[in-house]
């Protein structure tokens, strides 16, 4: 099952000529799930092709404006096409009054149902058939939530040639062992998974914090992720004036990162004052203490791939 990130937009504070405002988008096979949807969102959307009536959820970290001036427009885009399935928002508190000011003032037509969870204490926010997205809190100038999407565990590897030294036949009998089942062999014989399957693998898991002061238990909620994205406003000179806004420096990002063991590090939410070229000093500060981290970039892409 493919997952991949879409990076939509890494910018903060107010968007550039060639960085909208942070917003990222996972696709799980054909499900699509949008994390912030900052100023510039419809754009990366069209230019990637991406079908965004597909997207069966929005999870806001926080109502300032750089994370949520996209949303008014995609609602509008979605009503363009027909729609089935309902629309998730989730997000902190407020962000059901954001969107339906935003409806009533723009008189928008919307085809479709809306269907608002605000966020009143951590844990799981909403799930599917064999995943999870879990919120945690962060510390901003508002209430402010971090997510994870975990799949869960799967069987471990098939051998055929277990099976069929057993007496189990190819055919469905082979597939209702890896799904779990016990089956009988040709002689009567019961044959368990366990007999033909190898160890339990693990599941992917994706991870999204900005807009936060630097904290240990963000590594806790965090660990093991497979694409950890994490704010990285600025360099490590002005961690002062970062703790004062309530923001994270590339350099710790890359230390929550080696803390909650990830397998890679994608820094978000650049601050304006960074042009391209300076980019690159977020990049060192943070590899010197986590070499597997990469610059998020406007409609970059990132497999997100099973380790085992």
């Amino acid at each position: 099952m493919n997952l991949e990130a879409f990076i939509l937009g890494c910018g903060g504070m107010m968007p550039l000529p060639n960085r909208h405002l942070t917003s990222v988008l996972l696709r799980r096979e054909g499900e699509l799930f949008l994390f912030d949807g900052g100023e510039g969102t419809q754009v990366s959307l069209r230019r990637l092709n991406l079908r965004w009536k597909k997207i069966s959820a929005i999870f806001v970290s926080h109502t300032h404006a750089d994370h949520v001036t996209g949303l008014p427009g995609l609602l509008m885009l979605s009503s363009q096409v027909d729609r089935d399935d309902p629309l998730y928002i989730i997000g902190p508190p407020r962000i059901g009054e954001y969107i339906e000011t935003n409806k009533r003032v723009l008189d928008m037509y919307i085809n479709y149902e809306i269907v608002v969870r605000e966020i009143t204490e951590p844990g799981v926010v909403y799930e599917g058939e064999d995943f999870r997205v879990r919120c945690f809190p962060l510390r901003h100038t508002k209430p402010c939530f971090g997510y994870t999407l975990e799949e869960d565990g799967r069987p471990g590897e098939f051998h055929p040639e277990k099976a069929e030294a057993l007496g189990v036949p190819r055919g469905p009998l082979w597939s209702r062992l890896q799904s779990g089942e016990t089956v009988k062999a040709a002689d009567g014989r019961e044959v368990r998974p366990g007999e033909v399957l190898g160890s339990p693998r693990s599941g992917r898991k994706f991870s999204f914090v900005t807009d936060t002061t630097a904290f240990p238990e963000i590594a806790a909620e965090v660990a093991g992720s497979d694409f950890f994205v994490c704010e990285g406003m600025f360099e490590k000179e002005l961690e002062e004036s970062a703790r004062e806004k309530r923001h994270m420096t590339a350099e710790q990002a890359a230390r929550i990162a080696l803390a909650a063991r990830v397998k890679k590090l994608a820094l978000i939410h650049y601050s304006p004052r960074y042009t391209e070229y300076n980019l690159k000093q977020l990049l060192k500060e943070a590899q010197a203490i986590f070499p597997e981290t990469v610059l998020s970039r406007d409609r970059a892409v990132f497999p997100i791939e099973y380790v085992d």
